[in-house]
């Protein structure tokens, strides 16, 4: 069963959607239904490997940084460059 539905989206959304759904040869429909499949479906965000590591980096890179100033990390990044 396909069930209809109406979304609101702002024309420029509107405009990139029609155009990656043309460049894949699908409908809005069809592109928009893929979308959100493959999100509904997957583990989601965060989950793999590589996500992990860059977030674990993130949080050595800032543990020392007083909680409301991270130019202190991101400074010392650049200059231990």
């Amino acid at each position: 069963m396909t069930t209809k539905v109406l979304v609101s989206f702002d024309d420029e959304l509107l405009r990139r959607i029609d155009r990656a759904a043309k460049g894949q040869g699908l409908t809005r429909s069809a592109y928009l239904a893929q979308l959100a499949a493959g999100d509904a479906s997957g583990p989601g965000p965060g989950v793999g490997r590589a996500v992990q590591l860059a977030c674990q980096e993130l949080d050595d890179l800032f543990a020392g940084a007083p909680p409301d100033d991270s130019t202190v990390a991101v400074r010392a990044a650049r200059d231990a460059r």
